[in-house]
């Protein structure tokens, strides 16, 4: 579960900043350099992003992260995952509060 948790971040962060470096994911994501090409890595193995190259851009851009649509859709399947989960935990939460009373 935590590396579909680490890997919905991943894509939530590509999906809104794909012009970062991985030293720029990592820090925003709390992940090591090492622990992020892991997970760059099985995203693009599955198809869920496309990575390109450009260190010849005069900007110096190294390189590009782009969701795939297989990507966008799983983007999209892990988020309702997510929220349902949470809104589990809100229900349990919310009845123990009201044995409570």
């Amino acid at each position: 579960m935590s590396d579909n948790l680490d890997q919905f971040n991943t894509l939530r962060k590509i999906k809104s900043k794909p012009n970062s470096s991985q030293r720029e994911l990592a820090s925003e994501l709390g992940f090591s350099l090492g622990k992020l090409n892991y997970c760059l890595k099985a995203l693009k193995t599955k198809g869920l992003i496309k990575i390109k190259n450009f260190q010849k851009n005069p900007n110096k851009i190294g390189y590009v992260y782009i969701l795939t649509p297989k990507g966008v859709a799983q983007k999209t399947k892990l988020t309702l995952n997510f929220m349902q989960r949470k809104m589990k935990e809100y229900d349990e939460l919310k009845s123990e509060i009201e044995e409570d009373n």
